[in-house]
């Protein structure tokens, strides 16, 4: 039988997606900051270049930022609604396999 997921009840899903939102919203703050002062710092020391390079660092600087904050903010999701708990690990213990492993 499969354990059921905290996440499975509506109102526990609701409350940890509308954090998740949360968090993303408050990263996404924190990243168009971060970008506005590395083109900013940019900008300073070195002038006027091309601005496909300013485009190509606020990019990166983005993506980077929002796919790490996502993944880590599903992590934290998964981990904190007690989702990660609810698996069922049927796998036999890494001692076991290694002894039938040098058995044959």
């Amino acid at each position: 039988m499969v354990n059921k997921s905290p996440l499975d009840d509506p109102a526990n899903a609701a409350h940890a997606w509308a954090r998740y939102r949360q968090i993303m919203r408050i990263l996404l703050s924190v990243t168009v900051a971060t970008v506005l002062i590395a083109v900013g710092l940019l900008y300073a020391y070195n002038g006027a270049i091309s601005v496909h390079f300013y485009i190509a660092v606020a990019l990166g600087i983005s993506f980077t930022m929002l796919l790490g904050g996502a993944l880590m903010g599903l992590a934290f999701l998964s981990n904190g609604t007690g989702h990660d708990a609810s698996v069922d690990n049927r796998l036999p213990d890494p001692d076991e396999l290694w002894s039938k492993k040098d058995e044959n």
